[in-house]
């Protein structure tokens, strides 16, 4: 595991410092200290104008399509430097399904058509894609989704479900995993999809959860049309695309993790001092707990990263990272519930900037609307990217080489 970053990658860090010491203004302590939600929703929108006039969005993406052509490690400092600072990666959802994850697999499995079509807008912020791949039956096993597509001459022909879509009702489009051979093994029969969002066979409902928000949606298709040619790799190939920009997805994640729950962490020792119990021995125990959890987060994300930096897939460890993260802040946010007690019922304060992960750095510690809100998506933190129970059996079965899981 190796914890120093070459002179290029430090160049560059100085880049992205001297780049926020320019654009930030005076006083900024991180998106979480702005005081209400409109300002911060504003003040996203404005950050990401920002990032892409600066030059700072795809740094990692040949210069042909925008980019900067420098290396993953560029990328992971950035995210780095972001985190740290307080800052967005662009504007969420949008940018973590279409610009991280779909534009990095177009490199990698698109065609040289796709990649002009799609990369520019990506970038600019024209393109905005959403992730079609959860369905009411297939979760977990991702495998099972029953969406199919069928071509129709110069058309796919979609019909189906899908669930948990973040940002659905805002975007241009939806990567779709459909079947599209039935009769070919589960793993082997699907097709990884573009599909256009505005056109009468796609219905969008948002959702409203426990948390009060509504920024995930159910997808309906219905005789839903995409061009022939908008099928990322081959057709019968989307098993392996799909596990590609899983990859994507949680190699940043390494980078930005630890940084993040460092934060919250640092919020929740605050509260106890401002509760008075900083002193209480059982709940220093619980802390200590937590600090030590955060530090074995941030050196599995070194693990990882020096992995991913060297080529390697992320493989098991992400089954590792997943597990570690999603059962550890559950933990650690009921203990800040457990430290407002019965105060903590009485919802005051900010709502959170994010409610995956953790609030953003700078959030009020004493905000309870903060703390209530981001514990509860932390027990779906379990279940979400594949559940705990998943991932053991996963771990298990694979790493460990235990007898497998009898099958219904």
């Amino acid at each position: 595991m190796d914890t120093t970053y070459p002179a290029e990658a430090e160049e560059f860090r100085a880049e992205v410092r001297a780049v926020l010491a320019e654009e930030l203004p005076r006083g900024w302590r991180g998106i979480g200290a702005i005081p209400d939600t409109p300002a911060t929703k504003e003040f996203v929108r404005h950050w990401r104008r920002t990032l892409y006039r600066r030059g700072l969005l795809g740094v990692a993406w040949p210069l042909r399509y925008g980019g900067r052509g420098l290396s993953t490690l560029h990328q992971v400092v950035l995210v780095e430097e972001l985190t740290l600072a307080g800052l967005p990666f662009g504007e969420l959802p949008q940018d973590s399904t279409g610009l991280k994850m779909l534009g990095n697999t177009l490199l990698r499995w698109g065609t040289e058509a796709q990649k002009a079509e799609f990369l520019p807008g990506l970038l600019s912020g024209e393109q905005r894609w959403c992730q079609g791949f959860s369905e009411p039956g297939a979760g977990s096993d991702l495998a099972a989704v029953s969406t199919r597509a069928r071509l129709d001459g110069e058309q796919w022909v979609v019909d189906g479900q899908k669930i948990w879509t973040s940002g659905a009702d805002t975007c241009t489009g939806i990567f779709v995993l459909a079947r599209t051979d039935p009769a070919a093994p589960k793993h082997r029969g699907l097709s990884f999809l573009l599909v256009p969002i505005d056109q009468p066979g796609v219905e969008v409902r948002p959702i409203r959860h426990m948390a009060g928000g509504r920024e995930f949606c159910e997808v309906f298709f219905t005789g839903a049309h995409t061009r022939r040619d908008l099928v990322v790799g081959e057709p019968g190939q989307g098993w392996q695309v799909a596990r590609t920009l899983l990859t994507f997805e949680r190699g940043e994640e390494a980078a930005t993790n630890p940084i993040l729950f460092r934060a919250e962490l640092d919020r929740l020792i605050e509260l106890a001092r401002l509760t008075g119990r900083a002193g209480d021995p059982v709940l220093r125990q619980r802390i200590a707990w937590c600090h030590a959890r955060v530090e074995v987060m941030r050196h599995l994300g070194y693990r990882i990263l020096t992995g991913v930096l060297s080529g390697e897939e992320i493989g098991h460890a992400a089954s590792v990272s997943k597990l570690y993260w999603s059962e550890y802040h559950r933990v650690a946010t009921q203990l800040a519930l457990d430290l407002q007690g019965i105060d903590g019922l009485a919802l005051t304060g900010k709502a959170p900037s994010r409610q995956m992960r953790a609030d953003d750095p700078g959030a009020d510690p004493a905000s309870s609307n903060s703390w209530w809100q981001v514990s509860l998506n932390a027990r779906a933190g379990t279940i979400y990217a594949g559940t705990s129970e998943v991932q053991r059996t996963i771990l298990a079965e694979q790493v460990l080489g235990l007898p497998r899981e009898p099958k219904a």
